[in-house]
């Protein structure tokens, strides 16, 4: 099994850990986005009859997600290939006085470990990951019977590159240059595919539409830029 992680990536968003809890900072699309993600999520979870709390977060940076989903009720492990991202994650929820363990892991770490989990996030990560079909195969097997998995990316079209690389990176400025590589968005009949070779079944599907003069994400039938999927253990 080769790893998921890639230390390009995983040292490119390490240097941004200690500015990743400013809301203006160059995580600030991740804060925008993150109440409609993590509510949709909580909506898949509670559709699809997930019960345990327990909830693993892949690639969960400094913890936005984490804490979101920890204030939902949830019993979070948050788990991160960066030292950095971690220490800032702890770090915050003491701040916060927030209840999240957090680990310096990747899936391969935690399926050595027999670990298995009701319910899985892993927001703005698998277009980061080395193998996208292989991690989608690893979040599967950590996943329960009957459990479920969120994801959230970006589509692979004209208008994700130029909104979501060029016009995000270049013209705004709202990231850092170099943070995404268009050429590894995932297709969301691509990522289907995955999950069902994983032995998953596809439950939802949403797009993201950003709104900047609200500067809020909203739900929507677009998938060509942003969106979300939701994926159960069968």
């Amino acid at each position: 099994m080769t790893s998921s992680a890639m230390p390009d990536e995983i040292s490119k968003f390490g240097a941004l850990a200690h500015r990743w809890w400013d809301p203006h900072g160059p995580m600030a699309p991740l804060h925008a986005m993150n109440p409609l993600r993590t509510a949709w999520a909580q909506t898949q979870f509670a559709a699809g009859d997930v019960r345990s709390t327990r909830l693993l977060d892949v690639g969960c940076g400094a913890g936005i997600a984490s804490e979101a989903m920890a204030r939902l009720g949830h019993d979070v492990l948050g788990i991160d290939a960066s030292d950095e991202g971690i220490d800032a994650a702890v770090l915050h929820a003491q701040d916060s006085i927030l209840s999240v363990n957090y680990r310096v892991a990747t899936t391969e770490t935690l399926l050595r470990e027999a670990e298995r989990f009701p319910a899985i996030t892993a927001f703005e990560v698998i277009e980061h990951v080395a193998d996208p079909a292989q991690f989608v195969e690893m979040l599967a097997d950590l996943l329960l019977p009957g459990g479920m998995v969120v994801l959230s990316t970006l589509n692979r079209t004209r208008a994700s590159f130029l909104t979501a690389k060029f016009g995000a990176e270049y013209v705004l400025r709202l990231l850092p240059v170099g943070t995404h590589d268009w050429r590894r968005f995932i297709a969301p009949e691509e990522l289907s595919r995955m999950l069902r070779n994983s032995g998953l079944r596809v439950t939802g599907l949403a797009g993201m539409s950003f709104h900047p003069l609200k500067m809020r994400w909203t739900s929507t039938r677009d998938l060509s830029i942003n969106y979300l999927i939701a994926a159960q253990k069968v």
